[in-house]
C-alpha cells in the first residue's frame, strides 16, 4: 500500500482550498497514512486527526510567492518520500508535484483547477505542457469542457469529477446591503487578471452614466489588482456605487441577500460561487470563458452569459435584468432542479476510486 501525499504549496483562501479542505477530510476515513504538504502553517485541527501535516520548520516562506512555495514543498516531498513507496494527489501546482514525483518514482494525479488557456497561444508553453502533464498517471479535470479543450489542445485524456460542493441548506444570510432598496450585485474572487472584475467595474460605470441606474455592488476577494480596481472607482467616482469587501470565509452567506451575481472572468475551471448562486436561488451574470460557466448555466437556460471582455454587452444585460427581473429570476428557480451534478458525496466518491485505482499498485 502507497502513501497518500496531497501536495498544495500554497493555500490562498479560494474555491481551490475550500475544494482541498473536503477532499482531504473527506478521504481520511477511507485510508491509512494520508500526508498533506503546504508550505503554509494551520492550525492542527483544521484536517482531521488522520491527516500528518509536512510543512516547513519555519514561518518564513508563509508569506513568500507561489513559486519559492513550490520549491520548498517539492524538496519536503523528496526529503520525506525518496525511499518510499508514494501516490502524490496534486490539487495545485502540477509542474512541480510531476516532476519531484517522477524523481522519486511515485504514482501522481494531478487535479487540473483552471483552463490552461495561457498555454495555448505560445509554442514553447504549449510543448512544455504536453510534455510534463504526459508523465502524469491521472489527471482529473473539472467539467466537460475543461476536458473537450484538454484533448483538443494538448492530447492528454482526463477524467471529469465536478468540484463537491457542500450546499449551504440554512436560510441565514449577512446582509451588505442594510436598507438599500435598488439594484444590488455581488462577484466573488480573487482580484486577479484572470478574474478581470476591472470589466466589471466598466460595464457599471455606463449603467450609471449612460442608464441612470441605481445599484451597490460589493466585490469579494483580495488579490494583486486591489489598487488598480480602486483607482478605478476613485477615478470614476463609483466609491458609493461601489465596495471592496476584502476576504470573506462564508461567502454564500452573503450572496443570500443580492439581487444579482456576476461573473467576469477570462477563463475558469468550474467556478464553485456560480453554483453557491443557483444554490441561493441569486440569478447570475456570466462570462462565457473557458471553461465551466457555460457548462453550470446550460449554455444560457440557467443564467444569462456574455462574451469575454465585453463590458458594453454586460452592461446591457444588467440593464436588462433591471427592466425585466421575472425571466432571469425564473433562470435561477430552474437551476435548482439541476444542482444534483454538483453532489458533494457523489463527487468526493470518485475521487476515492480514483485514489483506489493506484495506492495498491
Amino acid at each position: 500500500m502507497r502513501d497518500l501525499i496531497i501536495f498544495i504549496p500554497s493555500i490562498e483562501g479560494g474555491g481551490v482550498e475550500k475544494n482541498l479542505f473536503y477532499i482531504t477530510n473527506y478521504i481520511q476515513s477511507k485510508f491509512k497514512n494520508i500526508y498533506l504538504i503546504t508550505a503554509d502553517k494551520f492550525k492542527r485541527n483544521t484536517f482531521g486527526k488522520n491527516i500528518k501535516l509536512i510543512t516547513p520548520n519555519t514561518t518564513y516562506y508563509k508569506n513568500k510567492n507561489r513559486f519559492v512555495k513550490n520549491i520548498i514543498c517539492s524538496y519536503l516531498l523528496f526529503k520525506n518520500f525518496k525511499k518510499r513507496k508514494a501516490l502524490v494527489l496534486s490539487l495545485q501546482s502540477n509542474f512541480f508535484s510531476i516532476i519531484s514525483s517522477k524523481v522519486i518514482n511515485a504514482k501522481v494525479i494531478i487535479r487540473l483547477n483552471t483552463s490552461p488557456e495561457k498555454y495555448i497561444s505560445n509554442v514553447f508553453k504549449k510543448i512544455l505542457f504536453k510534455f510534463l502533464y504526459s508523465f502524469a498517471d491521472e489527471i482529473i479535470v473539472n467539467c466537460h469542457d475543461f476536458k473537450k479543450n484538454l484533448y483538443k489542445n494538448f492530447y492528454l485524456n482526463s477524467k471529469v469529477i465536478f468540484n463537491p460542493i457542500k450546499m449551504d441548506k440554512t436560510k441565514k444570510k449577512i446582509d451588505f446591503f442594510k436598507d438599500f432598496k435598488e439594484l444590488k450585485i455581488i462577484s466573488i474572487g480573487r482580484l486577479t487578471n484572470q478574474k478581470n472584475q476591472i470589466i466589471l467595474l466598466k460595464a457599471l460605470y455606463l449603467l450609471k452614466n449612460k442608464f441612470k441606474i441605481k445599484f451597490k455592488l460589493y466585490l469579494i476577494g483580495k488579490g494583486y489588482n486591489y489598487n488598480l480596481l480602486k483607482n478605478f472607482i476613485y477615478k470614476n467616482k463609483l466609491q458609493k456605487n461601489v465596495k471592496l469587501a476584502g476576504y470573506k470565509k462564508n461567502a454564500s452567506n452573503y450572496i443570500k441577500s443580492s439581487d444579482l451575481f456576476i461573473l467576469s472572468s477570462n477563463y475558469e475551471g468550474l467556478p464553485n460561487t456560480l453554483i453557491e448562486a443557483q444554490a441561493a436561488c441569486v440569478p447570475i451574470i456570466s462570462s462565457n470563458c473557458p471553461t465551466g460557466p457555460k457548462e453550470i448555466l446550460m449554455n444560457g437556460r440557467l443564467g444569462d452569459l456574455f462574451n469575454p471582455g465585453d463590458y458594453k454587452n454586460l452592461c446591457k444585460k444588467i440593464y436588462n435584468y433591471y427592466k425585466n427581473r421575472k425571466l432571469l429570476k425564473k433562470k435561477s428557480i430552474l437551476a435548482k432542479k439541476y444542482l444534483y451534478r454538483f453532489d458533494y458525496q457523489d463527487n468526493l466518491n470518485k475521487y476515492v476510486i480514483v485514489i483506489m485505482k493506484y495506492i495498491k499498485n
